[in-house]
Parts: C-alpha cells; structure tokens; sequence
C-alpha cells in the first residue's frame, strides 16, 4: 500500500517540475536542483569591505574586539582612537574615494572567476547597499554609494554571475548592547549595533534558547535579505555560520521567497550554507577555510582568503602565493566543489598590488588550463599523491603544500585531464593509470597544455609513464590532457 508521505513526496516533485511555486517546507525548498552554471563556474570572487577596513586593523572582527576590555584590539583602539570612538565614528572615514566598479570587475574575469559580488553586510550592522530599510548604509553614509548596485551592473557586464554574501546574523549580540559606558547601548543607534542582548548570549546563543533571537530580529535579517533579492537578483546568496540562531520559519520563509522569485525571473540560482544551518539539499554546502579530504557525490563551496589571517585589508597581510591558490582550486574541484576566493581592499576602495598580483597570475593559469577546470565533473577517482588533506572548519592552515607526486584528476566527456601540482622532473608516474588499475582502458593521445612540445608516453600495469619535455610551461600546477 502507497504511504500518504510517499504519494505527498511524489506530488511536491511533480509540482516542482511543472513550475508550482516552493512552499515554505524543508520538502518543498529541497527539490531546487544546483544549476549547472555554478557546477560549470568553478571559480569565484568576493570581498570583507566595509567601515572595519578603516583600522585595518589584525582583522575584520575589529568591531567587536574593539569594545572588550580584555582584548589586545581594544587596548590599540583606546591608545589610537580614544576612548569615547565609537565603531560608528569609523563610518565617516569610510570614503571610498578610489572605488572602481568597472575596474574591479574587470580584474575579477581577467582573474578567470565566472561569479564574483560583495558581502553584503558582515556582522557589524552596515549595509553596503541602498535600502530602504535603515540609513546605516553606503548609499547614505560613508561613501555615499550603492556598492552593491554598482558591482551588479559592472560584474554582470563582464558576463559574470553575481552574488551576495550575509553575515547579517552575527549583529546579534555582537555589540556590547547592554553595557551603559560605550555608544553601542545607546537606544539612537540601535538600527546599526542591533537590540540589548545580554554580553553572555554571544557565548550562549546555540546552547541557551533564552537567548536566541525573538520576532524583530528574525524579521530585521529576513527584510534585509528579501530587500537584496528584490533590488538586484543576485544569482547566488551566501550565508555565513551561525545562521541557526534563526528561527526555522524565517529561514524558510527566504528560502521559498528566492526560489520563486527566481523562477519567475527565468533563472537558476544558488543558495549556500555552512554546517547544519539548512537541511541537506535545500541549498548547497559551503566550507570556511577549508576542503574535503576525499571526492564528493553533491557540488560544494568552499570559502577562503587571500590572506592568510584576515579577510579583510590589514597594515600587515601575509599573503597566499598564486601557486597555493591555484592548487587548492585544483584539488577541490577534482573533488567537485568550486572556489569562492575572498579578497582585500582598502578603506579608500583600492585593490592592494600583491592582491591583483596574485590574481592576475591565476588568472594567466586559468587562460592556459582553464579546460580542466570550467565545465569539468569528477572523475572515477579524484586523484593521487602523498600529501592528505586535513578537513574540519577553518582547517587549511594545516594542510601542506602540494608535491610533483600529488596528481588531480578531472573530466569532460571522454577527456580526462591529469593536473600535476607540481613539475616532476623528467618523468611522471601516475599510477591510477596503469594498465593494472583497470580504471582507464586506452589512451589515444596525451598533450600538455600550455606547449607544443611533443608528448612520449607508455603503460605497463603499475603506470601511465610520460616523458617530459626539457622546459616546463610555467610554474604553476601542470595540465596533461589525454584522449581515450
């Protein structure tokens, strides 16, 4: 006998197909399929910009560290500040008087990203877009500019899809709100630091239902979202973590808000989440800082910065080499996740040299070998090598750089592409290739990408042996294509 929730199943499929609207269910919003241009994409940019770029300052949570006493930010900001100065007094600081949308737009697709957009509004309670909805944003203050507004129109000129992020939810007890001797408790600037929140709930909040957030909150962060979504249809929104601290029917409530939205703009589109935030399939899963250990049978993100430390513009940043970016991409693609890479620029809207640096090398990596990147899936394995990943939240900075033995393995069609992550010598080895292995049956042909320089090769039960020509092109990751 046919269930009642078989047959309910079977009806939200057939109405998803036929185009009814999601309803505001974990069923329902679960059906939404990840489109196949971010599976495609692979690669992304966006940027921590905001008022916290104006100390630049060890890191974007300078607005929080600032007001606890026993934190080594909050002694630098007395010393250099004073301390009757507010974060809101950072605002005006913020000028922006370099931005350029169209420039940085164009860096992004030269750096080889296919979706590219700002945070929105990190914890700190500034919106970077025009709303109707508070004046404590770029449009009224600070710079004086829509710089979400602008970045869609410049990004989507490139051809570029374009996100949002929200981090929105951190505001909630991310000020000292109840604490009388600083400016955060003053009821006049409440809209910006959020409601009094006992200074415990920043602790407690995911252990202590007393101090989750009540029905003006849930709705401040569902407005906010919904007023993004309406004004500039972004084609992928970002949460960050701790996004569980809303309440379910608001999360919802977005969820099926953007979905069928979406389907009545004709477009495909993505949410993403951390954790357990949003139940498995109703939007895709995103890591901060880190990557899977293994292949994967679902798309995923990943997250990180350019900086090793900080996500936003600092007085002493320690950079990623372009090298190390370009072989976390390649790993977790052949892990089928994409890339979204956050940069740093300046309070005064200028993009720091060694940052364009970088991305413009990956960029020139991506011309050559992008074919083994956009538009791949997996393939029966991921790869092989010696170096493991470490997974876990923010576990990168435990993994090694890769080796000349560390091979990665991606696929389009019948093509298959061995991705070396780092030059070997005279020959190369990769075992998975061997006659032996049983997981390839023929090889026609093998080229590295990036030379013309011809290509000798052999098999026998333990290898794929390829002989390498005398120069290597580039110094990057290398690229060998080879056709069955």
């Amino acid at each position: 006998m046919i269930s009642l929730r078989f047959l309910f199943f079977l009806f939200l499929v057939i109405s998803t197909v036929h185009g009814q609207e999601y309803s505001p269910t974990w069923e329902s919003v679960s059906q939404h399929q990840t489109p196949d241009w971010f599976r495609d994409a692979k690669f992304g940019i966006y940027f921590h910009w905001g008022p916290y770029s104006v100390p630049a300052y060890k890191t974007e949570w300078y607005s929080r560290w600032m007001y606890v006493p026993e934190h080594e930010i909050h002694q630098y900001h007395r010393e250099k500040y004073g301390s009757d100065f507010g974060y809101k007094d950072f605002i005006p600081m913020f000028t922006a008087e370099k931005f350029d949308p169209v420039a940085w737009a164009a860096l992004f697709e030269k750096s080889g990203a296919k979706f590219a957009g700002p945070v929105a509004e990190h914890a700190d309670g500034f919106a970077m877009w025009d709303s109707r909805l508070t004046t404590w944003d770029a449009k009224d203050m600070g710079p004086q500019r829509d710089v979400v507004g602008e970045m869609a129109q410049a990004i989507r000129d490139r051809g570029m899809k374009f996100i949002t992020t929200f981090h929105h939810q951190w505001l909630y007890a991310w000020y000292p709100t109840m604490d009388k001797s600083v400016d955060a408790s003053d009821p006049e600037y409440r809209d910006l630091y959020g409601p009094p929140v006992p200074v415990t709930a920043f602790e407690m909040a995911l252990e202590n239902p007393r101090h989750l957030p009540g029905k003006p909150f849930n709705q401040r962060w569902l407005d906010r979202t919904k007023e993004v979504v309406d004004k500039y249809r972004p084609d992928l929104v970002y949460f960050d973590n701790k996004l569980n601290i809303i309440d379910e029917k608001y999360r919802l409530d977005f969820l099926q808000y953007y979905y069928n939205k979406a389907a009545k703009w004709n477009r495909e589109v993505v949410v993403t989440y951390k954790g357990n935030d949003l139940k498995k399939g109703s939007g895709v899963l995103d890591l901060e800082r880190a990557r899977m250990s293994s292949g994967k049978d679902f798309p995923w993100l990943t997250d990180d910065s350019i900086d090793w430390g900080a996500w936003c513009d600092v007085h002493n940043p320690d950079y990623k080499t372009a090298n190390r970016i370009i072989d976390f991409l390649v790993d977790v693609v052949s892990k089928n996740g994409c890339v979204l890479l956050n940069i740093t620029p300046k309070a005064n809207g200028e993009i720091p040299q060694p940052v364009i640096d970088r991305l413009l090398e990956t960029g020139t990596w991506l011309e050559i070998n992008g074919e083994a990147i956009y538009g791949t899936r997996p393939w029966k394995i991921y790869g092989e090598g010696p170096t493991k990943v470490v997974e876990g939240h923010l576990s990168e900075r435990q993994n090694k750089d890769h080796t000349a033995e560390d091979i990665r393995f991606t696929a389009k069609g019948d093509t298959l592409y061995a991705i070396v992550l780092d030059w070997p010598g005279k020959s190369l080895d990769i075992r998975a290739l061997g006659t032996g292995s049983g997981l390839l049956k023929r090889i026609k042909s093998i080229e590295l990408l990036g030379t013309n320089q011809p290509i000798t090769w052999r098999r026998n039960k333990s290898a794929l042996i390829i002989q390498l020509p005398p120069e290597k092109p580039g110094n990057q990751a290398f690229v060998f294509k080879i056709t069955p």
